[in-house]
């Protein structure tokens, strides 16, 4: 796989796409200043993107002239029609494993990084211990539930209280 740098204004975003991802390019973003652009975005021969509108937009957003791209000139037409569904839907699969997740975030908290920035926010009226609590059975009956914001996506959800 070959990475190359292609300017920004000659990348088109795919016309169809069917991904509403305008919530998540402040953190992506944000995530490109503090670590840098590691994920390429990948493009066909026309430089119409296939995977990585976020990071596009992101790369829009703060001004950047070059990012990092690859071309996949390997794919039919066919396959990246496929690809661009397949590379979204797939992470969809996936899940937190919330024990893990807060001890994580508690770890970086005390080393005083805020991850706020990149989505990781719970509302005001949640206690972070309560949060992660409710999640550790995901089978178990739900007795009462509260809408909160998932603090990676910004999507509401319900949890036990």
């Amino acid at each position: 796989m070959k990475v190359v740098e292609k300017k920004v204004s000659d990348l088109v975003p795919y016309e169809n796409n069917p991904r509403n991802n305008e919530k998540a390019v402040e953190g992506v973003a944000a995530s490109i200043q503090k670590f840098g652009f590691r994920v390429p975005l990948v493009v066909d021969k026309e430089n119409v993107v296939v995977a990585g509108h976020t990071r596009l937009l992101a790369a829009q957003k703060l001004g950047l002239k070059k990012v990092p791209c690859v071309v996949a000139e390997d794919l039919t037409d066919e396959q990246i029609k496929a690809y661009r569904l397949a590379d979204n839907k797939v992470a969809e699969a996936s899940s937190w494993d919330w024990p893990k997740l807060e001890q994580e975030l508690t770890e970086l908290e005390a080393l005083d990084i805020d991850m706020s920035e990149f989505g990781f926010e719970l509302p005001d009226d949640v206690d972070m211990d309560d949060f992660f609590e409710s999640h550790e059975s995901e089978s178990a009956p739900k007795i009462k539930t509260k809408k909160v914001i998932c603090p990676k996506c910004g999507e509401e959800f319900e949890i036990e209280v």
